[in-house]
């Protein structure tokens, strides 16, 4: 008798929609099952292999099963998975982390990058006694209501109005928080001149999704909470050791108050972290700051061990002489590559973000908040994404995650499969 067959990927698709809602964990669009990755490649449940510029949105910075990182997850797997109390592999990366991040003098865990940013606006208002929040139209922090607020609005509110983007968000919270442009560092000003007083924390992208900062921008930001005592929050959650070892706070020279990190610090598992000054910080020790001032938090898998040395791994491998030059030649030449294919087909684009992370956005005029990126093209984003599946390119709408392991080889496909999709978009 015949083996049975493995289940195919339209297989899986339908058994997904009898048991997700939607189809989907949420993440991703589901008409893709990936059955494994190593490198720079993935591949679907029927074999089609891709070079992936998704990377897991962006933890795989140095690929799939790096086989360094691997033995390091095997011996500490070798000594168990998970065991609540401390353990000395995450307080070597909470060392690691505090070393290398410029305002990180203590280090909390949490699971999850959307989690650390949550409880980085809560740690602003209780070191500061007020209770809003500012951030800016098209900024990504995480799940919570907050972070929910004005985060891909189809109604372009006045500022500072939040609009919620949610079902299930109470109406309360759309007072808590103040909606500014990014890049505007003028409306900015005008809006703490109103209400600095009020405000708790500044959470900012300082790369927000793609749209780089305005030069001054950031130090705008770090000047005006100063004058306020406001505490300002960078979310690097995605730029932490991606932009620059030290994240964007080193990349762009500014030095935020607290930071997120995610992503990268678990090596591939789940793992985040809120690090920023100890007096802040300190509002997670009752024994400094008494009930009244104290913040609880904590989580089952908080400075999970296996994570921890695949971070740690990962970190290392970043470091050494060469890793962030090779990431952004990767990401340079294609983004020229982008720009050239999409030119000589008349197609008209923007290339927006850094070497390390970008996207093509499909407009006739520059990048500099949300509201251009609202603007755009999507369906034609969204075709131009199709056309480079096609062609085993698999990337997703919004960003380009260039990584260490991708190849010469794989950088020369890639550029045959813009071309390809370039032309047959126009």
């Amino acid at each position: 008798m015949d083996a049975p067959s493995s289940p195919s990927q339209a297989d899986w698709i339908e058994r997904a929609k009898a048991v997700l809602p939607g189809g989907t964990f949420g993440n991703f669009p589901p008409d893709i099952v990936i059955r494994e990755g190593k490198g720079s490649r993935v591949w679907d449940e029927d074999g089609r292999e891709y070079i992936d510029y998704l990377i897991g949105s962006g933890p795989m910075l140095v690929g799939h099963g790096h086989p360094e990182v691997l033995d390091a997850v095997a011996e500490q797997i070798g000594k168990g998975l998970t065991f609540f109390a401390n353990n000395a592999r995450g307080i070597e990366l909470a060392e690691a982390i505090v070393e290398s991040v410029a305002c990180g003098e203590q280090v909390r865990y949490t699971a999850s990058g959307g989690e650390a940013d949550m409880y980085a606006m809560r740690l602003a208002r209780a070191f500061t006694g007020r209770e809003r929040i500012v951030k800016f139209e098209g900024g990504y922090h995480g799940m919570c209501a907050e972070a929910q607020m004005s985060l891909a609005p189809d109604t372009l509110a006045n500022f500072p109005q939040a609009v919620p983007d949610s079902a299930g968000i109470p109406e309360s919270v759309r007072a808590e928080m103040l909606i500014a442009p990014f890049n505007d560092l003028d409306f900015v000003r005008s809006l703490l001149a109103e209400h600095g007083h009020e405000v708790a924390g500044i959470i900012v992208e300082p790369l927000q999704r793609l749209i780089p900062p305005d030069l001054g921008f950031l130090e705008g930001l770090r000047a005006e909470s100063d004058k306020h005592g406001i505490v300002l929050i960078f979310d690097e959650v995605v730029t932490g050791y991606r932009l620059a070892y030290g994240g964007a706070q080193e990349y762009y020279g500014v030095t935020p108050d607290l930071c997120t990190l995610g992503k990268i610090v678990g090596g591939g598992f789940p793992l985040a972290a809120i690090a920023g000054r100890a007096d802040i910080m300190a509002h997670f020790d009752k024994t400094k700051v008494g009930a009244d001032g104290f913040l609880m938090q904590l989580g089952t898998l908080s400075g999970n061990p296996v994570a921890a040395v695949a971070g740690l791994k990962t970190m290392e491998i970043l470091r050494r002489p060469g890793a962030y030059e090779r990431l952004r030649h990767v990401g340079g030449t294609l983004m020229a590559a982008f720009g050239a294919a999409l030119n000589e087909a008349g197609v008209a684009h923007r290339v927006v973000g850094d070497a390390v992370l970008f996207d093509v956005v499909f407009t006739d005029r520059d990048v500099r908040d949300y509201r251009d990126i609202h603007a755009a093209d999507m369906d034609r984003n969204i075709r131009f994404n199709a056309l480079l599946r096609e062609q085993g390119i698999f990337k997703p709408i919004g960003k380009v995650y260039p990584s260490l392991a991708i190849t010469d080889a794989d950088l020369d496909r890639t550029i045959e499969a813009i071309r390809h999709a370039a032309k047959h978009l126009a």
